[in-house]
């Protein structure tokens, strides 16, 4: 069973189409799940309204109550369930979820992670601020020389996780975003098997986006430094 978890922060705007691209493009069988911070945020009345006319929708919403921000929806919503895997996709449309069902035969075929990759043959990114994408692309490529791990594209947060390696794991992150490399490095450093399949990530049409990439970088500079710590000293 495939669990969709989607942090959300006020998009109205753009949750009615992601869903409605979960149920045109995956045919695994699956569940969504939306893990938000307030009750007032418009994503809630607009989900609902989407699944009231979409009785194959099957969703849920989950509060989170670790904290406020998205670092603590996704370590909420990463937790959240028991058996089968887990795949983070963003509220706003900027992943394209035509992969899912490639990135869950992955899965099946005994991957503990499968990371969306726009930096493989075949990936590609469009748009976005200038920074962030050189950073990114920096970031992605040189950690998977200098190392070996295994995909081109270490900071895309659209991933997808076995539950056992969630379980395995304590997530430490206090950031944003960074999860998603805390993850993949950990199960870099415990020998999980790790693939990547090209996707193409779009800017988003609609609201704001909630990255900070000046905040963000000393926490995603931890784990890639744990990385390379780990290839080159052994500890």
């Amino acid at each position: 069973m495939l669990h969709v978890v989607i942090p959300v922060y006020n998009e109205k705007d753009n949750i009615g189409r992601t869903l409605a691209d979960i149920e045109r493009h995956v045919r695994a069988p699956h569940d969504v799940t939306i893990v938000y911070d307030f009750e007032e945020d418009d994503t809630l009345p607009a989900a609902r309204a989407y699944a009231a006319e979409t009785p194959t929708l099957e969703l849920r919403f989950l509060r989170n109550d670790l904290g406020r921000g998205v670092v603590n929806a996704l370590r909420k919503g990463l937790k959240a369930h028991a058996e089968g895997h887990v795949l983070v996709t963003m509220a706003d449309g900027s992943d394209d979820l035509g992969n899912v069902d490639a990135m869950v035969a992955l899965m099946e075929q005994g991957c503990d992670l499968v990371c969306g990759s726009r930096y493989m043959r075949g990936g590609r990114q469009v748009g976005g601020p200038l920074l962030k994408r050189v950073l990114s692309r920096l970031a992605g490529l040189s950690l998977h020389w200098l190392t070996g791990i295994p995909t081109h594209d270490v900071t895309n947060s659209f991933k997808m996780y076995s539950t056992s390696l969630l379980r395995a794991i304590d997530i430490e992150s206090s950031g944003g975003f960074e999860v998603g490399l805390e993850i993949l490095v950990k199960c870099f450093v415990r020998g999980g098997r790790i693939a990547e399949v090209p996707t193409t990530w779009q800017d988003r049409t609609a609201g704001e986006s909630r990255f900070q990439t000046m905040k963000w970088i000393p926490h995603y500079l931890k784990w890639y430094l744990l990385a390379l710590r780990y290839r080159w000293l052994g500890a």
